[in-house]
């Protein structure tokens, strides 16, 4: 299993209030997972999703990733893991506004240590994926934001990681362009990497092949979309 989590708590101190984003999760992930996660605001989505990707560590229960327990890593070890096993996507973009597509993408592989060639190969080929190898000397500046998007899942998706995170991916985008987002979130899918996406929009999230839904910090309902499972076997 790529991902177990079991009674997993976050508990945060607002004041003299405890506020219970996570309150006894239990949830199994398998390689090459497509899951959607949704929920109301504030039923512990977003929470849910910065624990998965190591940004954050619960307060109790317990979370292994690829049979490592996570909360008895260390800064560094965890720094790794973000690095090597998980491609982040965020609503924002995240891009450098001075630096082109092709050099965005090569960010996390320079972090990684790369020599310059492999850097190159690796980002042009995830750029490709993404529909985006004529625009690899573009800025974002000179990119719609559809484009800019599909540069930030290319930069996820450059180190070749396990999990791809993708918190809100189309909430900035019209739904023509967020259609063509989903388009690539599906290449990911069928190219073997599991894809985790938080969303609150119902169409996004009949992408998936597994829907979570979360309310006040739990689990409501883990369903599978048999239409979606079928048309992958």
């Amino acid at each position: 299993m790529l991902i177990q989590i079991r009674e997993l708590q976050r508990v945060y101190q607002v004041g003299e209030e405890l506020v219970r984003a996570l309150n006894g999760v239990d949830l199994d992930i398998a390689q090459n997972e497509y899951v959607a996660i949704m929920g109301p605001s504030g039923s512990g989505k977003s929470t849910l999703m910065n624990i998965l990707g190591c940004l954050d560590t619960p307060t109790g229960g317990t979370y292994r990733l690829k049979d490592e327990e996570i909360e008895k890593l260390s800064d560094d070890e965890l720094a790794r893991i973000r690095n090597q096993e998980i491609g982040f996507v965020f609503q924002t973009f995240n891009l450098l506004p001075r630096a082109d597509a092709l050099h965005n993408v090569e960010l996390p592989l320079v972090y990684a240590g790369l020599r310059h060639e492999e850097r190159r190969k690796r980002a042009k080929a995830a750029l490709e994926l993404v529909g985006l190898g004529d625009r690899m000397k573009h800025r974002p500046n000179e990119l719609s934001g559809g484009q800019r998007q599909r540069v930030a899942i290319a930069r996820a998706l450059v180190n070749k990681p396990s999990i791809i995170l993708a918190d809100e991916p189309t909430g900035n985008l019209d739904s023509q362009t967020g259609a063509e987002i989903m388009s690539a979130f599906e290449r990911i899918w069928t190219q073997g990497n599991t894809v985790i996406l938080v969303t609150h929009e119902p169409d996004i999230a009949a992408h998936a092949n597994r829907v979570v839904r979360m309310r006040d910090g739990k689990i409501e309902s883990d369903t599978v979309n048999a239409t979606r499972v079928s048309a992958h076997a």
